[in-house]
């Protein structure tokens, strides 16, 4: 007797249409569907292929054999992802970078780099700044237009929102921190950076990360933390709870540029930079906040 193919678990299916429906609506997608659709999923089959699906289970099945497994929760599937490949990677796709062990060997290792499409519309290769020996690393997603123009992150409107949540709100210096994005050119237009490009950038980050050894990461967007955490959840999701990379401990939050569309959203991030500041044992000011 051969044995019946079961289908994909329905349950898995949806979570991951609703997690894209999320990441659309973040993103500025008008006319996303994602009310309707999250709360219409769940009766899309008709009767018809409902008792077509019932009559297809094995009646000598029981209970502990049907049952769908228990979800994870992200953390735990960031953390399986995240750790998959330690220590290093087991295979880089840049023979040598293993051997880099300064920020400088690694500006001069990625040289003048052509390693996906985007070499051919940027002004600056835009690498990192601070400090080499910070406590905190912060990542974003890519350089913008006056970075790309200055080679240097986190220098526009976003990255003055940056450098205020690093001074005025946690009393340090923005010199003190480093500073890097998963992208090092600057995609056309600011366009969401595409896999390929994110897929040969990545390895020089984690190196960075491996370098500095930074005791808190802060992935700032959906780009970074989907990037270091190797998920799809929606950066809603994954803001204010505690992840690892590479053993350290990661804190997902919204990304300046967004909080300057939304400044509502100002209040989520000084919560989870006070986390932050307490992993760090930072003083937390009683009226402290995010211009």
């Amino acid at each position: 007797m051969t044995s019946q193919k079961r289908p994909p678990q329905r349950e898995t299916i949806l979570e991951s249409l609703r997690d894209y429906l999320e990441q659309l609506v973040e993103e500025g997608l008008e006319g996303a569907p994602y009310k309707t659709a999250t709360t219409s999923f769940a009766d899309t089959r008709s009767p018809l292929r409902a008792s077509e699906d019932s009559a297809a289970k094995p009646s000598s099945l029981g209970p502990a054999d049907v049952e769908a497994p228990k979800p994870r929760s992200i953390q735990e599937q960031a953390a399986t992802k995240a750790t998959a490949a330690e220590p290093g990677e087991l295979f880089s796709p840049y023979p040598g970078l293993e051997a880099v062990t300064t920020l400088t060997e690694l500006r001069e290792f990625i040289g003048d780099c052509r390693r996906c499409k985007l070499w051919r519309s940027r002004t600056n290769l835009v690498f990192g700044v601070g400090n080499p020996s910070a406590r905190v690393m912060f990542v974003g997603e890519g350089p913008g237009a006056e970075e790309d123009e200055q080679g240097e992150p986190f220098v526009g409107r976003a990255g003055q929102l940056l450098t205020d949540i690093i001074e005025r709100g946690m009393g340090l210096k923005r010199s003190e921190v480093y500073i890097a994005n998963v992208i090092k050119c600057r995609p056309p237009e600011n366009r969401t950076p595409e896999p390929d490009e994110v897929a040969a950038c990545l390895p020089f980050l984690m190196r960075q990360v491996e370098i500095v050894r930074p005791e808190v990461i802060v992935a700032l967007g959906s780009v970074a933390a989907q990037a270091l955490l190797k998920v799809k959840t929606p950066i809603s999701r994954l803001r204010g709870q505690w992840y690892e990379v590479r053993g350290i401990p990661t804190m997902p939050t919204f990304h300046p540029a967004y909080l300057l569309r939304n400044p509502a959203d100002k209040r989520h991030v000084w919560s989870d930079i006070q986390k932050v500041m307490e992993k760090l044992g930072l003083p937390i000011p009683k009226r402290g906040r995010i211009r």
